[in-house]
């Protein structure tokens, strides 16, 4: 076993086996058998394992055997990624059945989970927490107190300790394993990370929806953080409360445990303070420009007729808005921030617009809406959201969203852009996506030819494989075209060794031999 990168998963079976194999600390981690060189964990536990079956470490069933298979695998690849927690739970589940991975007695599975949560810096914390269950807690008391099981970990190199994982990525700054390349957060602390995924209910969760979703749910396990679950449904021509359920469905189908749920609509008695206090101060303006030529305005850097009234004259207008009066129904509260900037979110947007329509939670309580823009800062700051995370399209709005929060006097949330996801051929508008089913040219939303969570879900992809896509692109910020033929490679993967296969062979054709060697 190469002693620069030692194996504690070798090492245990090597131990276990030690009436018929010996081991020795080397320079390369390998097994020779016959003119075979085998190099790899798996294959070389397998093989031991095989040869010697008296040890019962493969187990003593066909169906044990792949299910080894998948707990040999399981182990050594799925406790250095960002689902970890999600991992431990599983295998809490798993042990509530019985003493062993596998079976009644120790196997390879036992072996290769216990050396991938060993390798896992983190899984001591959890452990001495008591967060990991009481089935798996029970379980690692008593694989730790083996014999075999003291001699490998005494004899193990601690500065090098947990180099099992295949996929071992990167170490990052904070000591944290990487997949794709993460970013590091800054002034993330264990346990104080807070995320949040904010979706609008007016369509199914596509691909695009669960790279946020995993992404978010990534750095929340990565630092024992919270994950707020949260509609976005300020516009209330566009919230569905059908696709809300739908779309709860769909996080549920991606393993995505989250800790608080919220609506943005509420904060709306908070967001209107808010709004005022602005006009109070200065800070916005009501404006019944048309919005054409508004957006012609704002183009030209040319500052509307309103931008100047006085803050009575600004709340007498604001008073109509609210109260969703024809005149109201013409303005919109715009931001005084500047005209002449060079980015054109700066140039006032709009906060406030005047809606007169019913909204799913609220009824007819309110005239006015604010825009996400304006909702998203305010509640994320009060929410106690540390990180934002949103794709690179919004990157000109986040002197926008810090604008708000400065003039506001609101904590500052730290806002971080990755690469939104893009795949070839593939359609990921939920506008476009909505008219292939209004059109009936699909069986439905979970059609297995759509982009979309349950699509390709039915389609036989994993969540697991989802995940690893996910990871294995990281955070970056490049955007770039990706191929669906790198996500069902991982896919097969996974499926690969713990898919059931069965041959058969039709009665009417079989063809009888005689052999005379018997």
């Amino acid at each position: 076993i190469d002693k620069s990168k030692p194996s504690l998963y070798l090492r245990l079976v090597a131990e276990n086996l030690k009436e018929t194999v010996a081991f020795k600390w080397d320079t390369v981690t390998a097994l020779k058998v016959n003119n075979l060189s085998l190099h790899s964990p798996e294959a070389i536990s397998r093989h031991l394992a095989r040869a010697n079956p008296e040890a019962g470490l493969y187990g003593s069933t066909l169906l044990q055997q792949a299910e080894v298979d998948h707990w040999i695998w399981f182990g050594l690849n799925k406790f250095g990624h960002g689902d970890f927690n999600s991992s431990i739970r599983y295998c809490d589940e798993v042990l509530a059945q019985g003493s062993y991975m596998v079976g009644s007695s120790l196997s390879l599975a036992d072996l290769s989970v216990y050396s991938g949560l060993m390798s896992n810096h983190s899984f001591s914390v959890v452990l001495s927490k008591g967060l990991c269950g009481k089935n798996l807690t029970r379980w690692c008391d008593h694989i730790s107190k083996l014999p075999d099981v003291e001699i490998s970990v005494a004899d193990m190199p601690k500065s090098t300790r947990g180099s099992d994982r295949k996929t071992e990525g990167k170490k990052a700054k904070g000591g944290k394993e990487e997949g794709g390349k993460f970013v590091d957060l800054p002034g993330a602390t264990m346990g104080n990370v807070v995320v949040r995924f904010p979706p609008e209910a007016s369509g199914y969760l596509h691909i695009g929806h669960a790279k946020a979703a995993l992404l978010n749910q990534y750095y929340q396990q990565s630092f024992n953080g919270k994950f707020v679950m949260r509609f976005d449904d300020t516009n209330p021509a566009k919230e569905n409360t059908e696709f809300e359920k739908i779309i709860l469905e769909d996080v549920k189908l991606l393993n995505i445990d989250y800790d608080i749920f919220s609506f943005t609509s509420n904060h709306f008695p908070a967001m209107l303070k808010y709004a005022e206090e602005l006009i109070n101060k200065g800070l916005a303006y009501v404006d019944d420009t048309d919005p054409v030529t508004m957006k012609d305005e704002r183009e030209k850097r040319v500052e509307s007729a309103n931008r100047n009234n006085t803050v009575a004259q600004n709340m007498e207008k604001w008073n109509a808005m609210k109260a969703g009066s024809d005149y109201g129904k013409k303005c919109c509260l715009r931001a005084k921030m500047d005209m002449q900037s060079d980015n054109g979110c700066l140039r006032d947007p709009a906060i406030y617009r005047c809606k007169d329509e019913p909204h799913p939670r609220h009824g007819n309580k309110y005239k006015v809406y604010p825009t996400y823009d304006f909702a998203c800062p305010i509640v994320d700051s009060v929410e106690g959201v540390t990180h934002a995370l949103r794709t690179t399209e919004y990157n000109d709005r986040d002197q926008q969203y810090y604008w708000f929060i400065d003039q506001l006097g609101l904590r500052r949330p730290y806002v971080y852009a990755y690469a939104r996801l893009n795949l070839t051929h593939t359609v990921l508008s939920k506008r476009k996506l909505a008219w292939f089913v209004e059109e009936g040219l699909v069986s439905g939303w979970d059609d297995p030819r759509f982009p979309t969570v349950r699509g390709i879900l039915r389609r036989g992809m994993t969540v697991e494989a989802l995940k690893q896509f996910i990871i294995l692109q990281g955070s970056a910020r490049s955007v770039v075209q990706m191929g669906w033929d790198k996500i069902w490679t991982i896919n097969k993967k996974i499926i690969d060794p713990i898919a059931p296969r069965f041959t058969g062979l039709a009665k009417s054709t079989l063809v009888p031999v005689k052999s005379t060697w018997c």
